[in-house]
């Protein structure tokens, strides 16, 4: 979770949408949108139930799902750590990460969020709430990853330029 912002040029890498603030100037802190979409999900389900998958296969699928996403999750706040800086986008990013799971992609959190929320989907046999995955990832594309996308590349530079010409957005 890299922070991201509107672009307004200023000297404090803020935007007009964050109150000019060196933030990312979000919609809303991203696991926050994974629960209120797994809520409707959930709501949805239990509304109009479907069951797809059997009970076995379901949660060895969800519960490998989850594993990763935790431990890929895990992995990338600990860079966030290593570097001193934080990873939640109402606070100023102060160092690029290029490490760890950021070699290869440059949301490893919200992939990881998003593992879990379909491993979580899978298991409870949501299948509401995994079509509603489709809907959160646009909602966080440009609620959330393009606006910290412009706040790194102004206050990041050329150095966030290379990294994004080198690194996918997802995997």
């Amino acid at each position: 979770m890299n922070s991201g912002g509107a672009d307004n040029g200023g000297p404090d890498n803020g935007g007009p949408d964050n109150g000019g603030k060196d933030t990312a100037g979000v919609i809303a802190p991203p696991p926050v949108i994974y629960l209120a979409f797994l809520s409707i999900g959930f709501g949805a389900d239990a509304l109009w139930p479907v069951a797809v998958l059997p009970q076995g296969p379901r949660y060895a699928a969800g519960t490998a799902a989850i594993a990763l996403g935790l431990a890929l999750g895990f992995a990338a706040i600990h860079q966030f750590r290593r570097h001193d800086t934080s990873f939640k986008p109402h606070e100023p990013s102060t160092a690029l990460i290029a490490e760890g799971p950021y070699r290869y992609s440059r949301n490893p959190i919200y992939l990881a969020l998003s593992l879990v929320y379909a491993g979580i989907a899978i298991a409870a046999d949501g299948p509401w709430t995994l079509a509603l995955l489709v809907p959160l990832m646009v909602v966080l594309h440009y609620g959330v990853i393009i606006r910290e996308e412009r706040y790194l590349e102004r206050k990041f530079a050329d150095a966030y330029r290379r990294y994004k010409a080198t690194v996918r957005r997802w995997v």
